[in-house]
């Protein structure tokens, strides 16, 4: 019964939602797309400041010089964490729906832009990279902001029918309940990242760096 109601859940809470996962998704897919378009706008002066930097990094990666893993794990996971707490927070006024959106689109600009400036610059040893040394956390974490977005954006819908156009007599407390209790619960999914970009991660890049 528990994991029938859960499933249950789960179905209703697309099913209610599945115009503003369609609009949030592809704000994000233009979002990768638009920082993509922006690594071409580089200069090359810019171009090569980048590269040297990415060069004195991936040098320390395969020399085995990172930070320790567990301090990896705790940044990333800080800033997360900070990230998904600043989408819940705007989901609680109705003027953060906009920034909601904004830090959506910029979230896939950084992954657009990363990505793109790999393969530009390092052709198909960059594509692999980017394949080991950013997809694979961004595999558990795109869809756990898009989740939270998704919610955020929707609790402040609610708020506007609710406060200004009067067309909700549902009480709101549970709502917000179980609005703060989605984004708890897709949280969670910070720790499996961080520990996949902390300790996963390095090994892969340190094996394509070496290897190609």
């Amino acid at each position: 019964m528990f994991k029938y109601g859960v499933r249950d859940m789960i179905s209703f809470h697309i099913q209610e939602n599945r115009s503003i996962y369609l609009f949030i998704t592809v704000l994000f897919l233009i979002g990768i797309i638009f920082g993509a378009i922006v690594v071409n706008s580089l200069s090359l002066t810019q171009k090569h400041d980048l590269y040297m930097y990415l060069g004195q990094f991936f040098g320390q990666v395969s020399e085995g010089n990172l930070a320790q893993s567990s301090a990896i794990f705790s940044q990333s996971f800080a800033h997360y964490a900070k990230y998904f707490g600043l989408m819940w927070l705007l989901g609680l006024s109705v003027i953060g729906l906009p920034v909601i959106l904004i830090l959506l689109f910029l979230k896939g600009v950084v992954v657009g832009f990363t990505v793109g400036f790999l393969v530009n610059q390092m052709g198909m040893s960059g594509f692999l990279l980017s394949f080991v040394a950013i997809m694979p956390q961004n595999f558990i974490l795109v869809p756990a902001f898009l989740i939270a977005g998704t919610a955020s954006v929707a609790f402040c819908l609610k708020m506007i029918r609710h406060q200004f156009l009067k067309k909700s007599s549902t009480p709101f407390f549970p709502i917000f309940i179980k609005y703060s209790a989605l984004i708890l619960c897709v949280g969670a999914a910070l720790a499996a990242a961080s520990a996949v970009e902390a300790y996963l991660s390095p090994l892969l890049m340190r094996f394509v760096l070496t290897t190609f």
